[in-house]
């Protein structure tokens, strides 16, 4: 059983952390939890981090009876209960906006159409949700595709960029500053103020992406 502390982080938000590293199985017993605290009258939301659950609860709500109540019903929290939606998403790589996929593919001392196999083979899982409004912090990018940062992030990432950073995978929903390696660009829309809920993807979501073609 993993080690579960709580702390409180305000006078009415407590956290509730794991020991690192991440993994598959605590993120799905930290999703297994949210879903248990639903119906819980004294809980008003909670907001999933990497290896660590976030939980806000009522102004009316006592923070330490809280605490004691998650504490008792964590060992409830079974990983396999809790299984999320699958989500294909097309990518362009290369070209315009995927400009770091032949820097990617030297740094490894393979061809580009080496990474791109490497990037779609796998079934990623959303471990959380940050950064920006729909952006997907993706668990499950092999080993041998794991690439350091820019040292100097780029002022202008365009929306859509699929990116590698260190041992995770990404998509941009905005145009923003960000320091991955592009590999590619997507134009499925990750966040959209008219659907409900706004967020393609949600944690606990797995998400595969295909190749519709390699720029040069």
């Amino acid at each position: 059983m993993s080690a579960f502390e709580i702390h409180p982080i305000s006078e009415t938000a407590v956290c509730c952390a794991l020991p690192p590293p991440a993994s598959l199985d605590n993120q799905r017993r930290l999703w297994a939890l949210a879903g248990i605290l639903t119906d819980w009258p004294q809980v008003a939301e909670t907001v999933t981090g990497m290896n660590n659950l976030t939980v806000f609860a009522r102004p009316d709500a006592a923070l330490e009876e809280l605490a004691a109540e998650l504490s008792r019903v964590w060992p409830q929290a079974v990983a396999a209960q809790y299984q999320g939606r699958h989500v294909d998403i097309p990518v362009v790589y290369g070209g315009e906006y995927g400009v770091d996929l032949a820097a990617v593919a030297a740094f490894h001392g393979v061809s580009v159409a080496e990474v791109v196999r490497r990037h779609t083979e796998p079934v990623y899982t959303v471990f959380m949700m940050g950064f920006q409004p729909g952006f997907p912090y993706l668990g499950g990018l092999p080993e041998h595709l794991h690439t350091p940062r820019h040292a100097v992030p780029r002022t202008q990432v365009p929306a859509g960029s699929v990116g590698i950073g260190g041992s995770q995978t990404g998509v941009y929903p905005f145009t923003s500053p960000g320091g991955w390696q592009l590999i590619g660009h997507t134009d499925t829309p990750l966040f959209q103020t008219a659907s409900y809920p706004p967020t393609l993807l949600q944690a606990g979501d797995t998400v595969r992406f295909v190749a519709e073609r390699i720029e040069p």
